[in-house]
């Protein structure tokens, strides 16, 4: 999987780079030796001392991760989306983890504003070891030991840094990107607890909003298996068939007459596609382009 060599990770609130070091080698080993950089956000572990709002902390990430797919999780999630939009030549894939695209609403997004700056307060007030027990307290990370909960990396941090983090960068100071979400032009995997019953509607929601076809620099679209053929068509003026399945995995498995167990590739009248991601008996997502069809033939009279 030489495609995604480089995996830029980007922690939560509270945690550091080192939040990731259980993760790294895993992702590693089933990624064939994929180079992996985690970077401290600003307020977090080695940059503490860095201030910076959700745009530049988004400038923050790509400055120390480069042209990468970039793997967010809560506010990392936040951070890598706003990087999406701001650096899209260096975000080549997106990994969201638990994260929004912001607070519809401008009440709520107030009284979250609101609620945070109370608990900066509380940070600088209390110190960072009685915050960490507390914010590991949360029903979030029930079952969770200090040892699987990282609480010694977070012990790393600073009063300072997390408060400064909250009230730069937490939910309440993000402005919707929910209308944006359309323009992000590379692949994007939503992730989400199947126990989190906010960030899986959260995360049905990005799923949608995010655009089924997305071009890839070889000619080739990435789309969505899922993906309604008619749709397809007119978005793209293709005509890839409709008089059968409605779906373009439907018309894959049509053609195929069976659920392929390893991606392949083939071709369907002037179409060659090749499927990217088989998971539970579903083609989830293809890559195909249309051939070049020669000039019709001039009629002489």
């Amino acid at each position: 999987m030489t495609d995604a060599s480089r995996l830029v990770l980007a922690h939560g609130f509270t945690q550091t780079a080192g939040s990731w070091a259980v993760l790294a080698p895993v992702l590693r080993r089933l990624i064939g030796g994929a180079e992996i950089v985690a970077v401290d956000l600003p307020g977090h572990g080695a940059a503490t001392a860095v201030r910076a709002d959700l745009w530049g902390s988004a400038d923050h990430l790509v400055a120390h991760g480069g042209r990468a797919t970039y793997v967010g999780y809560s506010m990392g999630g936040r951070v890598a989306l706003h990087a999406a939009l701001a650096h899209p030549s260096d975000v080549e894939r997106l990994v969201l983890i638990g994260a929004t695209a912001g607070i519809d609403d401008p009440n709520d997004r107030a009284a979250r504003r609101a609620a945070d700056e109370e608990l900066a307060d509380r940070i600088e007030r209390i110190g960072v070891e009685s915050f960490v027990d507390e914010w590991l307290a949360n029903p979030l990370f029930d079952g969770l030991t200090d040892v699987t909960a990282m609480r010694a990396d977070r012990l790393r941090n600073t009063a300072a840094g997390l408060a400064a983090s909250l009230r730069l960068t937490g939910t309440g100071t993000q402005t919707p990107l929910w209308d944006r979400l359309g323009s992000i032009a590379v692949p994007v995997l939503v992730l989400a607890g199947a126990r989190d019953i906010k960030f899986r509607a959260l995360g049905e929601r990005l799923a949608a909003t995010l655009p089924e076809i997305v071009p890839q620099d070889d000619g080739y679209f990435l789309i969505d298996g899922l993906a309604v053929l008619r749709d397809i068509n007119r978005a793209l003026g293709w005509d890839l068939p409709t008089n059968g399945p409605k779906t373009l995995n439907g018309l894959v498995l049509e053609h195929l007459e069976a659920i392929p167990e390893n991606n392949l590739s083939l071709k369907i009248d002037d179409y060659l596609i090749e499927t990217m991601q088989i998971k539970d008996n579903v083609i989830k997502a293809l890559k195909i382009k249309r051939l070049e069809r020669p000039p019709a033939p001039i009629e002489e009279h």
